[in-house]
């Protein structure tokens, strides 16, 4: 197994991890994949990623929610509806720019054939282009492929870079893909815990920085090749999708802060928002409980004064989940022979090292 960002002696902020320094270090949140990779008849390099609330239950007991975007180059479904009702009431599916139809195509049609007492069903799907290593036109990832990732979600390590959705993700000209972390507050006299899963697909080489340094200018292309390999920097814009989870008993309009704060950690990483990205965010937290057909919901919540903590930690936690997908994501090559090359973790730990 690779190392992860801490393994390189680089911890983000001061605030303390929770037990797998992963998004399911929120209590009832699962994370699945279904991976592809082959070479005929065409080259696949592809996936999808289920991020499931309340062990599944998210289905009939809904989640408070609020979705940010930084720049709208992208897709997530179900945004219209979650930002009218401030709601969550599905697993949320992440996969490549082609195919998020089919994987929300596909949580629909696990309601239907589990019968679970809804009229109508707006899941949550997103996506990010990994059309430079996979062949997306030949739609290779299969409904029985996206079910497969749902019913394999669960609690415990999540694993990280070339796998599910971030399976053909570039990040920083480096190979990228999933990443997560969490961080453990303590506000208003209770313990909570702030996780974050994101698909990194975004971003130029030379504005990488890892806990500030500028890593990313220190190593040359004559180092370590750009995926790129000379063309237009522009193609390297990219995207990236953020999911926040955390147990406090927020609200809508405090689930929309949290996930605006994205921002911050996408920043320190070195993204831009650039016009060809998209970058979008979704934080939900499971402190209360919605259950589908109750007339009145009794509610808890933070007053806002209490709410600081939790932006720290969700900067933070996207700070490092950017950082670890780098981390874990092994160099790939895939369609028309293009080579996205793992970061050099040992020059990393050198330049940091000199650095502090």
């Amino acid at each position: 197994m690779k190392p992860r960002l801490r393994d390189l002696g680089v911890t983000i902020g001061d605030l303390p991890t929770g037990l797998h320094n992963a998004i399911t270090d929120v209590p009832g949140v699962w994370v699945g994949h279904e991976t592809v990779i082959r070479d005929n008849p065409t080259v696949v390099r592809s996936g999808v990623t289920m991020i499931v609330p309340r062990e599944g239950g998210i289905w009939s007991d809904f989640a408070y929610c609020g979705v940010a975007v930084l720049n709208g180059n992208g897709e997530m479904t179900g945004i219209p509806w979650m930002d009218e009702s401030g709601m969550l009431g599905t697993p949320i599916g992440l996969t490549n720019t082609h195919q998020v139809g089919m994987v929300r195509d596909s949580l629909v049609k696990h309601l239907a054939a589990n019968d679970l007492e809804r009229s109508f069903f707006l899941p949550v799907a997103a996506e990010t282009d990994d059309s430079h290593l996979n062949d997306s036109d030949s739609f290779p990832l299969t409904e029985a492929g996206a079910l497969r990732a749902l019913a394999s979600a669960g609690p415990g390590p999540v694993t990280e870079g070339n796998v599910g959705g971030g399976t053909g993700m570039i990040c920083h000209e480096f190979k990228g893909g999933i990443g997560t972390a969490s961080r453990s507050v303590e506000t208003a006299g209770e313990t909570y815990t702030v996780g974050v899963l994101v698909q990194a697909n975004y971003g130029v080489r030379g504005d990488l920085r890892i806990d500030g340094f500028p890593v990313g200018r220190r190593i040359d292309t004559d180092i370590v090749p750009s995926a790129w390999d000379g063309e237009d920097q522009r193609e390297s814009d990219g995207s990236i999708i953020v999911i926040i989870a955390t147990d406090a008993p927020l609200v809508a309009d405090q689930c929309r802060r949290l996930a605006k704060r994205a921002t911050v950690g996408l920043a320190r990483a070195g993204g831009y928002g650039h016009d060809s990205s998209g970058d979008i965010f979704l934080a939900f937290a499971t402190g209360n409980h919605l259950p589908v057909g109750e007339a009145i919901h009794d509610v808890r919540t933070l007053h806002h004064d209490q709410m600081s903590p939790l932006i720290r930690a969700t900067a933070d936690a996207v700070e490092e989940s950017i950082l670890n997908a780098l981390c874990a994501a092994e160099t790939m090559t895939g369609r028309n022979g293009r080579t996205a090359h793992e970061m050099p973790l040992d020059l990393v730990r050198e330049l940091l090292a000199d650095w502090t």
